[in-house]
């Protein structure tokens, strides 16, 4: 698997890959998703990488790297939309893109890594705990807004 980060260009591919992630639906395609991706392109801390397999976009996670005024004013790092094509799953597709992210936070000197899920699933929960992630040092809060 190919994994670089998403171009300009891919935008239409990632939104369909995103059809997968809670139902989604595939956006309008107007001023404001256009307005949406042009500030995330721009944001040097916002990254969405992709897994690439046969030229085909197959999996992608986001991986947002926020300065912080503690820990030494090391930054930390959230990882959100991670997804793999339902015909690629356990694969292996999706620890290859969560240690290309983990490269990311390295190299941006967070650190720490915070990645919350929704899902129940016994086997999601695991592919997270195989990928190094844990759920004792941390509780998580969530406001739906």
């Amino acid at each position: 698997m190919l994994i670089r980060e998403v171009l300009k260009d891919d935008l239409l591919d990632l939104l369909q890959l995103y059809t997968q992630l809670h139902d989604n639906q595939m956006p309008s395609q107007d001023s404001q998703l256009a307005t949406i991706w042009e500030k995330i392109m721009a944001d040097d801390n916002h990254h969405i990488l992709a897994g690439f397999v046969g030229g085909k976009l197959i999996a992608s996670c986001v991986i947002v790297v926020i300065p912080n005024l503690t820990r030494k004013q090391q930054p930390y790092a959230l990882i959100e939309n991670v997804i793999t094509d339902i015909a690629y799953r356990k694969k292996g597709y999706g620890t290859q893109l969560l240690e290309a992210a983990a490269e990311i936070a390295k190299a941006a000197n967070c650190y720490k890594i915070m990645l919350l899920t929704g899902a129940k699933e016994e086997s999601t929960l695991n592919f997270y705990q195989k990928a190094g992630y844990n759920q004792q040092d941390k509780t998580a809060f969530i406001q739906w807004l």
